[in-house]
């Protein structure tokens, strides 16, 4: 998988558009996080064939076995334009006026996650044919399998985002998985039979999260795509553990709110779920 490759399966205006592929990345946020400090602009996209140092929530190992995977990263930076698209500096986000009012904020940069988790689950979705759900807040499940984990990293300078690192690992090949992941992870093989072109993956979802992003900056929230988001939701209507540190709790989650909490049904009320830990009766980790 190469540039070449990953260019010619999307068409999108600013996604994608400095790719930089490598063989071997200890990890491809850490090697993002360099790139939006260096300068380059919103869409620019790192993609490896295997990281040594791949991680996920709560600093976990991510599984990143050469060849079966995408491992990928790309920058979001707060600057939005109202000039039209062909005066824009490459990879610079054409938006309208009303839209250059407010960009990304601090207060709204974690609902980042929802939305590339609804871009990997539609592009997977257009992809293979097969149903990609979500469970919340960015864990793509097919089958009841984990098959890809997103994770979002955000710089803060002067009070303000300096810029966001969305990091996407997906397992697309792989036969078989360590020991002690092997009774929850999947991969697209393994949960639909067929193999699949990782550059038209990686394309469809460059492509689905430059539509879905761009509906998340004309109101600052989810509220575009909500429904959508909840038709996807592996964890809806179905009974859910909260791990709250303070006092873990259980019930029933009904879908997320416009600003991406999770609605949890108890008998003491509905509680919104904002962080921590969700697990869900029947899917990994709680059964």
């Amino acid at each position: 998988m190469n540039q070449h490759d990953i260019a010619q399966s999307s068409q999108t205006e600013w996604m994608g558009q400095e790719i930089f592929c490598y063989n071997t990345l200890d990890s491809t946020n850490v090697k993002a996080k360099e790139l939006a400090e260096e300068g380059y602009p919103s869409g620019t996209l790192v993609i490896a064939e295997s990281q040594t140092a791949g991680r996920g929530r709560r600093g976990r190992d991510w599984n990143s076995q050469e060849g079966t995977g995408i491992f990928m990263s790309f920058i979001l930076k707060p600057e939005l334009t109202s000039e039209p698209a062909e005066q824009n500096p490459p990879g610079l986000i054409s938006a309208s006026a009303e839209q250059n009012q407010s960009g990304l904020t601090i207060e709204n940069a974690s609902m980042v996650t929802l939305v590339c988790a609804l871009a990997v689950s539609m592009g997977i979705s257009q992809v293979t044919g097969a149903e990609a759900q979500i469970k919340w807040p960015n864990d793509i499940v097919m089958n009841g399998r984990k098959i890809c984990g997103i994770l979002t990293e955000m710089s803060v300078v002067s009070g303000k985002v300096g810029h966001v690192v969305v990091g996407i690992g997906i397992n697309v090949s792989n036969l078989q998985f360590p020991e002690e992941i092997a009774n929850t992870a999947g991969s697209l093989y393994t949960e639909t039979g067929k193999f699949f072109q990782r550059a038209e993956i990686v394309g469809a979802i460059l492509e689905k999260f430059e539509t879905y992003y761009a509906l998340f900056l004309k109101t600052q929230d989810l509220s575009l795509m909500q429904e959508e988001y909840n038709g996807l939701l592996a964890n809806r209507n179905r009974e859910v553990r909260v791990l709250d540190p303070r006092e873990p709790f259980e019930g029933k989650a009904l879908g997320i709110t416009e600003k991406g909490e999770l609605i949890v049904e108890t008998p003491q009320g509905k509680q919104m779920v904002s962080g921590g830990e969700v697990s869900v009766r029947g899917i990994y980790g709680y059964v």
